[in-house]
């Protein structure tokens, strides 16, 4: 029986070296098809199960000199792919758990830092993993039911994957391995390559949190540890975002990739790339107008404040862009916008400010006129943010005319008490600010309103002169058809 086993284990598995490094395009537009050009690793149905796994014995059962062989023997063992999806499985539940136990013991034998692994081992770990989590990703719940795919997915139910119990040990095992001190880079980065990395990318649309999660770690750790994937990891990312910006709009690893890439542009040294500039525009702002920002959101404006904190001259750039993408008929966007604003406006210098304060303050004013009292609400405390206050202050002459009048309608007539509230504090922090502006802004605005009105009141003089001319033009158009009929 050893031997059977044995020979099962010894049978050698396709060598990611030997393929072609593949393009950098990550093709998210089908989950039933690999993204990469080499062969996806074997699916749970069709991977070969043998009916009796041999259970090998503990590593501390064996001598030193021999652990690296028995470590070997096991990573064959968990090279062999279980179906979970399968209920005739629950046959070989033995032998689901004596791999489990076999895993955990090479997770174990790595954390423990035992001893450095060979190169043969490595390469086996890797082909091991490969074989574990590289798969077709189920249908998502909206192709299973039918759905709208641009449905929100905060809706749909959380998917969790029946294999996980050795997909968790398997990334598990993957991680170890990446952190460990004994990892040389030199050697590891022949069988965690570019092709290694797409796939791993490409698990991201997973619907399962945990595997993302664990995705998010290791995926953070290999751009820490292998300097040399570094440049390509980021722009295999970018390509993500690109797909789901302009094509499908459906991912479900946005928010884990945006995190990563939160702290990598906070390890960004200045000045600035170039590069990292263009991501900024191309990638990271465009992510503000999916239906399904919200879901990411937070990552989101954590990486574009990044930026503005790495480089306070991109303030100018990052606000007139989110401007372009405001939300017109989505209230609960917009008070996600204006959340990030103020983060913008936090790191944002006087020079900077001034640049942008026209368009910003214009749109600032359509949110404090806004019927949804939370959007309205959310313009309002930006008065409370001692330094956006500072900056309103050293340009008074210019901020508070493009808001007054909306300033006066909320106290008017607006429906909501504690808009009203927070626009009279408002006005009393203007005309304490500056008494004399705030009276000839005051003055401007009376007289807008008095020749508003007259305008208002020549035009129903108008349409009722219109009115009379069109009865009396009725009025003789039937008297004349009345007497060409008497006639």
């Amino acid at each position: 029986m050893l031997n059977r086993f044995i020979n099962f284990g010894s049978r050698k598995l396709p060598d990611p070296e030997a393929e072609e490094p593949p393009a950098v395009a990550v093709n998210h537009a089908s989950r039933a098809t690999a993204a990469t050009p080499p062969p996806p690793a074997p699916s749970p149905a069709a991977a070969p199960v043998s009916p009796n796994i041999e259970v090998l014995p503990p590593f501390g059962e064996v001598a030193a000199g021999e652990r690296q062989a028995l470590f070997l023997r096991k990573l064959q063992l968990c090279a062999v792919v279980f179906d979970f999806s399968d209920a005739l499985s629950l046959r070989c539940a033995r032998e689901r758990e004596t791999k489990r136990r076999a895993f955990q013991e090479l997770v174990d034998f790595v954390q423990s830092g035992s001893g450095r692994l060979s190169e043969q081992v490595q390469e086996e770990l890797v082909r091991t993993v490969a074989a574990n989590i590289f798969r077709c990703l189920p249908p998502a719940a909206h192709e299973n039911t039918g759905g709208d795919a641009s449905a929100d997915p905060e809706e749909e139910n959380v998917f969790l994957d029946p294999a996980w119990p050795h997909l968790q040990l398997a990334y598990e095992l993957l991680l170890r391995y990446v952190i460990s001190t004994d990892t040389d880079t030199k050697i590891a980065k022949r069988f965690i390559d570019h092709s290694f990395v797409l796939r791993l990318l490409d698990l991201f649309d997973s619907e399962d949190p945990r595997e993302r999660e664990y995705l998010k770690t290791i995926l953070h750790r290999i751009y820490g540890k292998f300097l040399v994937h570094r440049p390509f990891i980021r722009k295999a990312i970018n390509n993500v975002f690109y797909g789901f910006i302009f094509e499908t709009e459906r991912h479900n690893g946005i928010g884990e990739l945006l995190e990563i890439l939160g702290s990598v542009i906070n390890g960004f040294t200045l000045p600035m790339k170039e590069e990292h500039k263009l991501f900024l525009v191309r990638a990271l702002i465009p992510l503000h107008k999916t239906k399904a920002v919200s879901v990411y959101h937070q990552q989101l404006a954590y990486c574009t404040t990044q930026f503005v904190e790495k480089d306070y001259k991109l303030a100018d750039t990052v606000i007139r862009c989110l401007l372009k993408y405001w939300p017109v008929t989505n209230c609960q966007k917009e008070v996600l916008f204006l959340g990030e604003l103020e983060e913008m406006l936090e790191a944002t210098q006087p020079v900077e400010f001034q640049r942008i304060m026209i368009p910003l303050f214009k749109r600032i004013s359509c949110c404090l006129n806004s019927s949804h009292f939370q959007v309205a609400e959310r313009a309002l405390y930006f008065w409370n943010n001692d330094h956006i206050v500072t900056l309103i202050a050293q340009n008074r002459g210019v901020i508070l005319p493009i808001i007054f009048e909306a300033l006066e309608k909320n106290m008017q007539s607006h429906w909501n008490q504690v808009i009203n509230a927070l626009t009279a504090n408002v006005r009393k922090m203007f005309e304490d600010m500056d008494g004399n502006l705030f009276s000839e802004c005051q003055q401007q605005y009376i007289e807008k309103e008095a020749n508003a009105n007259a305008l208002k009141e020549q035009r129903e003089v108008a349409w009722r002169q219109l009115e009379a001319v069109a009865v009396a033009v009725a009025a003789a158009r039937a008297a004349g058809e009345k007497m060409i009929l008497v006639n």
